[in-house]
């Protein structure tokens, strides 16, 4: 009987979560417009990004309660890349997601190893969770702000890559990208 209503359970909770998951941008789509500000108080719109090149978009967890070493990780690993993602008029925007209170803070705190972050990377925050509700990513449970995800959209704000991660670790690494980068303009 335990068994019986554990499977159910856990069948229940993959159902909702697959549900939330649904509304996620996907390949070939217009990716929605939204705008975001840096922990300094600059507004950055995705459309003003895109009208110069690619764009990579990673949703980090953001700040959940502490500093993810996985988002830290990731976004390290772009960083040691923004020469190759420049050198393709890539630009990187990342954002971190979390609760309204000192987020801009928290940010800059997550920033202290990569700062100053090269010209091509941004980061910008989601105090509201605005941009991660927009785009079906928020994790809504303790201790979660939003699923590591990762989108590459073109000048024409047309998604063409996109990896949803439903765990902690499972993260897209710049090289996956420099790669979905070449493999799209060797199509064109």
């Amino acid at each position: 009987m335990f068994r019986n209503t554990l499977v159910a359970i856990l069948f229940s909770a993959s159902l909702v979560h697959g549900q939330a998951l649904e509304s996620v941008p996907g390949i070939g789509r217009k990716a929605p417009a939204f705008s975001l500000s840096t922990p300094a108080g600059q507004i950055v719109e995705l459309g003003s990004l895109t009208r110069k090149g690619p764009v990579v978009l990673v949703v980090l967890r953001g700040y959940p309660g502490y500093q993810c070493p996985y988002c830290v990780r990731q976004v390290h690993d772009f960083v040691e890349n923004a020469d190759k993602f420049a050198s393709s008029g890539t630009q990187v925007l990342i954002v971190y997601p979390g609760p309204p209170a000192e987020l801009d803070q928290r940010a800059k705190e997550f920033l202290s190893k990569e700062n100053p972050l090269p010209p091509n990377v941004i980061l910008v925050i989601d105090p509201d969770y605005k941009f991660t509700n927009q785009y079906g990513l928020r994790w809504d449970a303790p201790n979660e702000t939003a699923y590591p995800s990762t989108f590459l959209i073109d000048r024409h704000d047309i998604i063409f890559y996109r990896k949803v991660s439903q765990g902690h670790g499972d993260r897209t690494a710049a090289s996956d990208v420099l790669k979905e980068l070449q493999n799209a303009n060797t199509a064109r």
